[in-house]
């Protein structure tokens, strides 16, 4: 039998997301992921867990003097990452 509506896999993971009920869930946990990727080794180095809550992503650093630098950086580290998730996912970046 011959199929003639083929997808892509992605295609096909997308709609399982959006039909389970999982997006929000997904955002997050991609922007958890993104945060190695936009901010580096060497700031990855530092970071202990990362998590999102109410549109707000949690991160703790193990270097206080960094945590501090980034803390000033906050709003365009949330611009960054939202860019780099291609919609705006999260609004704030707290500190721990």
């Amino acid at each position: 039998m011959k199929r003639t509506d083929a997808q892509s896999i992605g295609t096909l993971i997308e709609r399982f997301i959006d039909s389970s009920g999982s997006r929000d869930n997904y955002d997050a946990q991609r922007i958890c992921y993104l945060w190695s990727e936009v901010m580096g080794p060497t700031i990855n180095r530092h970071t202990v867990r990362r998590w999102v809550d109410a549109g707000t992503l949690h991160v703790i650093i193990t270097s206080a003097p960094l945590k501090s630098e980034l803390g000033m950086i906050r709003s365009k580290i949330v611009e960054r990452l939202n860019e780099a998730a291609g919609k705006n996912v999260i609004n704030d970046i707290a500190f721990h």
